[in-house]
């Protein structure tokens, strides 16, 4: 009894308290498990995901496991890419030992050789009579490639949604470099890092790795929207990044596991009215321990001006921002300067959400978790991709830096006009996304000079 009145809170936390906090709860299963006939896992099968670069399809098959399945994919040599169950229809075994042909994969095995759509092309042990080709189809998934990477649909035939891209991509000059790492965790615990902006504050800077910029150690003022009908959500991070200069930034996360990240570099003093994404990735399960993320580097001009970016460090288990390389480092390394990769896998295989103790700060990662138990629940139809993806044209995104001279002003409350400025701007980034990029882009400027102007008038 004195164990469960102790273990319940009735009285004030005790020091030493170990004894009462040795039981670890299961994991949250409608968030976090991914696998076939989940409600998480169904959900992630009705949108395309990547599920490895281009680049390691050449000689030899690749073994890959995404959404706990064990599959294979393979570019033959007229230069298809596909994506088959792993094993053998006929005797099971793993087609990552198969032949690459001219058209589709055989088996080593026996010969037996499997199209891209998963039929069966040859059965060379059998009977020039044997109709057993023609009898059934290998289990094989809708393959396609772009920007460097291979995408795979594993939902139900009928529901295939288009291929959906984005608008950031249309920044003039730009460049995409696709990139991947691998996580021994959940998927969730990754993707939701992206809702917790003020975690770059203290890693980072206020803890003594000073891998950012000093600017990213000022706390800003956040503020969290809802976007797309609830199938995204952005958030507004306002800062000072000097007593004369303000820096909003502005990240969206889509449903269910694609982000779009801002710059990713000190913007200098340089004035910017909208500067579009640093990067962009999704964070896909291989299974509900293991996570791959695949995404694009960014590289134009406008995001990078200064080319402090490292192309040739981009590729394979590698990418040139600090988040993303440090996990190959030694272990004492990784102790003294660790990195997202090593506060992310460190919270269990599996992080337990009903031990975390959320505060203010945490409020992006409430808002998502809201937003994607209503998706998985098909309790927001807006979220599922019959509904949102029925055109091919670009989808308009809301990722953006705006930096701007607003010195701080005498007999003013700062923190407020931050956030009325961010909001300002976020307004008119939403407010506009149904232009083209050339007439967004205008508009926002406009707004924003505009708030600018009404703010040095105050």
């Amino acid at each position: 009894m004195r164990a469960a009145e102790h273990a319940t809170g009735t009285d004030r936390p005790k020091p030493y308290s170990g004894y009462f906090h040795r039981e670890v709860p299961t994991a949250d299963p409608e968030l976090t498990n991914t696998g076939p006939v989940t409600p998480m896992g169904e959900y992630m099968r009705r949108f395309w995901q990547p599920v490895c670069l281009s680049t390691e399809l050449a000689e030899l098959p690749k073994s890959i496991r995404i959404l706990s399945e064990d599959l294979v994919a393979y570019r033959d040599r007229a230069g298809t890419v596909g994506v088959l169950h792993r094993h053998c229809s006929h005797r099971g075994t793993s087609l990552e030992y198969g032949i690459i042909a001219e058209r589709g994969l055989r088996c080593c095995y026996h010969g037996w050789l499997f199209n891209a759509d998963g039929s069966i092309l040859d059965t060379p042990g059998e009977p020039s009579t044997s109709r057993l080709k023609e009898a059934f189809r290998h289990g094989a998934y809708p393959a396609r490639e772009h920007e460097g990477l291979v995408f795979i649909y594993m939902g139900p035939p009928q529901e295939q949604p288009v291929f959906v891209t984005y608008d950031t991509s249309d920044v003039p000059g730009n460049e995409l470099i696709p990139f991947s790492i691998a996580h021994p965790c959940n998927w969730l615990q990754i993707h939701e890092n992206h809702k917790d902006p003020i975690h770059s504050v203290f890693l980072y800077v206020q803890m003594g790795n000073n891998q950012l910029p000093r600017v990213w150690g000022e706390l800003p003022v956040l503020d969290f929207r809802e976007t797309d009908g609830g199938a995204a959500m952005v958030y507004i991070s306002n800062r000072r990044k000097d007593d004369e200069t303000i820096w909003v930034r502005n990240q969206q996360s889509h449903l269910p596991n694609f982000v779009k990240i801002a710059g990713i570099f000190d913007l200098g003093c340089e004035e910017r009215y909208f500067m579009r994404a640093g990067m962009e990735w999704w964070t896909v399960p291989n299974d509900d321990t293991h996570s791959t993320v695949f995404g694009w580097r960014h590289f134009n001009e406008e995001v990078d001006p200064h080319h402090e970016g490292q192309p040739e460090l981009i590729g394979v288990e590698s990418c040139d921002h600090v988040a993303g390389r440090t996990h190959t480092n030694p272990y004492e390394t990784q102790q003294r300067t660790p990195g997202d990769w090593e506060v992310l896998v460190s919270q269990r295989p599996v992080a337990i959400h009903a031990l975390e103790h959320l505060g203010t700060t945490d409020t992006g990662v409430v808002m998502f978790q809201k937003l994607l138990r209503a998706a998985v629940r098909e309790e927001n139809p807006e979220a599922w991709p019959a509904r949102r993806f029925n055109s091919n044209k670009p989808l308009a995104t809301h990722v953006q830096d705006t930096v701007l001279k607003i010195p701080v002003r005498q007999g003013t409350v700062d923190r407020e006009v931050l956030r009325n400025f961010g909001a300002a701007v976020t307004d008119a980034v939403i407010q506009s996304a149904h232009l083209s990029a050339s007439d967004r882009r205008v508009r926002i400027e406009n707004c924003v000079f505009r708030e600018r102007e009404t703010l040095a008038g105050q």
